[in-house]
């Protein structure tokens, strides 16, 4: 049963932007005989594990490993949400798994909105060294019990499509565990579950979900849990067309990861159906936020070229949401990359105090 019918945003949320105080508030308000303390960041936030179910199939999850990738703490949100509305659907699922779900387990890039912790580590490139506090607390968990299933929740940027003209607004991956990329028992396992999700989403968001690439990355936590032999899932969340603060990713993100563990309660382990994983179209970058195209500068010569922006999300002091800000990324000929916004400035006039557009500064220039 697809719960799109029955999907409801959680309304204490309403922002991209998550404030972990804010956050572990709610929690402790409403969830705290599933919570429990695991640990603490460099900086001395709490770092929360929830568990609910009794079913027999183990599934760990985490959010925003990556501070600045807040769907997944949305998605787990927006779950709870519909089963609190929803008991039937709500005593199937958890009578068939038992979910441990780590809530924020970066909450200081979480609090910043960046990709990193505090000490600037990249927690998804620490399995290895184990440099910071935070995979330390995750390792602990890891280890405490045997778990059937990971989901690595994550999220994308707007630059991937699946096919050069729909963007992949969900992605999977089944992470590699060599360098060859070896198709292991493991990695079976994983694509079964994401082909089952494929198949019940495509009719969903029809060409908007991709594979993503299976790249082996020694140091990341997703290719070491699957040479642990722990089947890992990577989801990531992408653009969808004008929708920026991602409010229709987070819905199918949500549906996604509802799907995603009534699959694995139904497999248990099986890997049917792996075979159409391949089948699946793989991430493709092929967009730009925005393409001005033909763009006559205010030279001594014609110069008409291209200029290519990308949006940098920031979060200013004091606010609730984060902000776009404009950079201009490439300039020149850019036939080859499509714009999500395209511009023709075709007998148009470039209004700039330079004569050229700066690489990785923000936008100072009007078309008119």
């Amino acid at each position: 049963m697809s719960i799109t019918k029955y999907y409801r945003k959680n309304p204490n949320f309403p922002n991209r932007y998550i404030s972990p105080e804010k956050l572990f508030s709610y929690l402790q308000d409403n969830y705290s005989d599933y919570i429990k303390e695991v640990g603490t960041s460099d900086l001395g936030k709490p770092i929360f594990k929830m568990e609910m179910g009794n079913g027999s199939i183990n599934v760990l999850a985490w959010s925003q490993m990556h501070g600045n990738e807040s769907n997944s703490t949305h998605a787990i949100l927006d779950l709870l949400e519909i089963l609190e509305n929803e008991k039937e659907l709500k005593e199937d699922l958890l009578s068939k798994i038992t979910l441990d779900f780590v809530f924020m387990l970066n909450p200081d890039g979480s609090e910043k909105w960046t990709r990193r912790n505090a000490l600037d580590i990249d927690i998804n490139r620490d399995f290895l060294k184990e440099s910071s506090k935070e995979i330390l607390i995750f390792k602990g968990i890891c280890s405490s019990k045997s778990y059937h299933y990971a989901l690595n929740l994550h999220e994308q940027r707007t630059i991937f499509s699946t096919d050069g003209i729909h963007p992949a607004t969900l992605s999977f991956l089944a992470p590699a565990q060599d360098y060859e990329r070896s198709i292991t028992s493991t990695r079976k396992k994983s694509m079964a579950v994401i082909s089952r999700i494929f198949q019940k989403l495509s009719s969903e968001i029809p060409h908007q979900i991709a594979r993503y690439n299976d790249e082996f990355y020694p140091t990341s936590l997703g290719d070491n849990l699957m040479k642990m032999g722990i089947p890992s899932i990577l989801f990531e969340g992408g653009h969808f067309q004008d929708d920026y603060l991602r409010k229709e990713t987070r819905k199918f993100y949500t549906i996604a990861l509802y799907e995603a563990l009534v699959v694995m309660a139904e497999l248990q382990g099986s890997t049917a159906g792996w075979e159409d994983y391949q089948q699946i179209p793989q991430n493709k970058e092929t967009h730009f936020d925005i393409i001005y195209r033909n763009v006559r500068l205010n030279t001594d010569y014609q110069c008409i070229l291209d200029i290519a922006v990308q949006y940098k999300e920031e979060l200013i002091n004091g606010s609730e949401e984060i902000s776009f800000t404009p950079i201009v990324v490439e300039v020149g000929d850019i036939g080859r990359k499509k714009g999500w916004k395209e511009i023709d400035c075709t007998g148009k006039k470039f209004i700039s105090n330079l004569k050229f557009p700066k690489l990785d500064e923000k936008v100072d220039f009007t078309i008119e």
